[in-house]
């Protein structure tokens, strides 16, 4: 007997049938004689939908409502897996994040989770019950209701499982597992079967979008068994967890990619010390990811900055940055949406020589054009136009023989 974790993606709490197939695979993990706890997201588009509906009354919704709007699609799918599995003789019993003890900050639309007060999930699983738990949201210490960053809930499923000392926290969705690439633009891609958690951590950083790269922070920090699988089929998905010897003999892992990327250029910034912790202080003031960054000296003591941001945050970023553009007595600032970044990932490459050569010959022999350069021990990435993304993801996939 033992304690699981299960978190179940829009996809798979669509709709009443896909709600009561959930109730049959959380039931027949209930009989294997474990103690479960169920985190769920929003039904399919819901998140979206009230996105937009928000947008319909105004352009500027104050983050508070929004999360208080927001909050509304996982209470429809804790209640309606709980009727589903109680219409089949157990016994459910479900919660929204604040009810759950999921505690964050005060940073609406993108709270951090701070603690899990467990004490009342702990009591229903004694009773035998199946707790259900909205995932993507929490409650500040004065009781206002906080929704994570998108893909959040992973991170509370994550949390859940640190804070109850799971055995594993399972994360299904509607892929296999995963991938050396989207299997959407690459159809040999193979799924991996296990991975570490640095690897997925890149990959959740750079585009993948099976986990949320802080769900992956989150498990590697607390020793969390990550399992990813799908919930419409037995396969056995990917394991993620803690980096083992036989990891480093692959150089190259997988080849993510992300569309969700947007440039900005600062030109003509006096070349001066400070003048980059102004722009940057700035953007983080503002609650804005930086991603890459790059800094050119030009002609007389002039410099020129790019970064990128998500194409969500694009709009907030211009705005500060063209006040402190003024501020600075820079030259001008632009903004492209056009770009996208792909990247190589593998923790081999820590002990592997030309790994970033191959990786700009596939692009080159694609007369694919690299606009920007980021590295760390295990990633190599790139900012290419948007229109070849594709067509560099293939490439770079089959340079690293990633399909054999």
């Amino acid at each position: 007997m033992g304690l699981i974790v299960q978190k179940y993606g829009g996809t798979s709490v669509a709709d009443p049938e896909k709600i009561k197939r959930v109730a049959q695979r959380v039931i027949r993990t209930k009989k294997e004689g474990n103690d479960i706890v169920v985190v769920v997201s929003a039904p399919g588009n819901m998140t979206d939908d009230l996105i937009d509906l928000a947008r319909q009354i105004t352009d500027s919704p104050p983050p508070r409502e929004m999360d208080m709007l927001l909050a509304t699609g996982e209470q429809r799918s804790i209640a309606l897996l709980a009727m589903a599995i109680c219409d089949q003789g157990y016994n459910a019993i479900s919660f929204t994040g604040p009810q759950a003890g999921i505690i964050t900050d005060d940073i609406h639309r993108k709270a951090r989770i701070k603690s899990v007060q467990s004490e009342r999930i702990k009591r229903e699983l004694s009773e035998g019950r199946i707790v259900i738990v909205a995932g993507f949201q929490g409650a500040t210490v004065d009781n206002a209701i906080t929704t994570l960053s998108r893909g959040g809930s992973d991170t509370s499923a994550v949390a859940l499982a640190a804070e109850l000392r799971a055995d594993v926290c399972e994360i299904y969705t509607d892929v296999e597992g995963v991938y050396t690439a989207d299997p959407r633009i690459v159809p040999d891609a193979r799924r991996i079967d296990s991975i570490s958690y640095d690897e997925m951590l890149e990959m959740a950083s750079l585009g993948a979008r099976v986990l949320h790269s802080r769900a992956v922070e989150y498990a590697k920090k607390f020793k969390v068994p990550l399992h990813v699988r799908s919930t419409f089929s037995e396969n056995p998905g990917t394991l993620v967890t803690e980096e083992v010897k036989s990891m480093e003999g692959v150089v190259v892992r997988s080849v993510p990619h992300d569309l969700d990327q947007a440039k900005i250029s600062i030109f003509g910034v006096p070349d001066r010390p400070g003048i980059a912790y102004r722009i940057f202080h700035a953007i983080g003031i503002a609650e804005i990811n930086v991603d890459m960054i790059v800094q050119s000296v030009g002609k007389d003591a002039k410099a020129n900055i790019s970064f990128t941001v998500s194409r969500t945050d694009l709009r907030d970023a211009l705005r500060i940055l063209q006040q402190v553009g003024e501020e600075i007595g820079a030259v001008e600032v632009i903004a492209d949406e056009n770009v996208a970044k792909v990247s190589v990932v593998g923790t081999g490459m820590k002990s592997h020589c030309g790994v970033a050569a191959q990786m700009f010959e596939a692009l080159a022999e694609e007369n694919i054009n690299i606009q920007m350069i980021s590295t760390s021990e295990i990633k190599i990435s790139c900012v290419i136009e948007e229109k070849d993304t594709e067509q560099a993801v293939r490439a770079i996939h089959s340079k690293f023989q990633l399909s054999e």
